[in-house]
């Protein structure tokens, strides 16, 4: 069997929904006889995919399930990896790549996804049309210190910002400590926006200001934005302009 036979796909299946999935990762996971992910993300595959072996573990086992992959396509078995949103952002394609020097054999294909960066913002309108940077709130595998050293850059800068991981039970007032750092450098009354459960049963998103979401509580299943020093509200809506010139041509 040559090499080109042990085949792994690294597919970012989108924010949950079918239709928000890519022809792509869609037309790989067909190919696919087994398909390795977290739990709560093959569940969404079942009814679109059905016929092919899921393989899963829960959440903290990720080298694990990554080496699940790797067994079974040594066993010749074309095998996909799945990871919400975008497998490079956050996602497993990384980790694979870090573990492929073990598996030589093993041929590895990143397909793209739509990260919740993008599917949250749609929501919202338009909030990342200018210069844009995400950050993960979570400190499982990024020390606290070097989060909040990113964040006060970001806020420097003046970037929009795309805050992924914003709270969960054990980090319940992450967000209010990030949007007081970020209050040292952009004002109370700067435009944000949460997006929520995208792509999901219950999907919802909301434009407040920096202000009031120090105040608002969230979850694993939310995105939040924050604005620049442009980013405005149109007609409920969260737009980051670019700069164009408006008037009359």
């Amino acid at each position: 069997m040559n090499k080109r036979e042990h085949k792994i796909y690294i597919v970012g299946i989108g924010p949950g929904a079918y239709e928000d999935m890519t022809i792509r990762a869609a037309s790989a996971l067909r190919e696919c006889e087994v398909i390795v992910g977290y739990t709560v993300y093959t569940e969404l595959l079942k009814q679109h995919f059905p016929g092919k072996e899921y393989k899963t573990t829960p959440m903290r086992q990720e080298v694990s399930r990554c080496r699940i992959a790797f067994e079974e396509a040594l066993k010749g078995r074309k095998t996909a990896v799945v990871c919400s949103g975008d497998a490079g952002i956050y996602g497993m394609a990384g980790l694979m790549f870090e573990l492929a020097a073990e598996y030589p054999q093993v041929e590895l294909e990143v397909i793209p996804g739509v990260t919740a960066g993008l599917s949250g913002a749609a929501l919202l309108g338009a909030p990342l049309g200018h210069d844009c940077c995400f950050i993960s709130l979570s400190d499982l595998l990024t020390p606290w210190e070097v989060i909040e050293n990113r964040l006060k850059r970001a806020a420097q800068a003046d970037f929009a910002l795309v805050l992924y991981n914003p709270s969960s039970r054990k980090r319940r007032d992450y967000l209010r400590r990030a949007c007081e750092i970020l209050l040292e450098f952009k004002s109370k009354d700067t435009v944000c926006g949460i997006a929520k459960n995208i792509g999901r049963e219950g999907e919802a998103s909301i434009t407040v200001t920096l202000g009031e979401l120090c105040e608002i509580e969230t979850d694993m299943f939310s995105t939040v934005f924050i604005g620049n020093k442009e980013t405005k509200e149109i007609k409920g809506k969260m737009v980051t302009p670019r700069g164009y010139k408006l008037g009359t041509e």
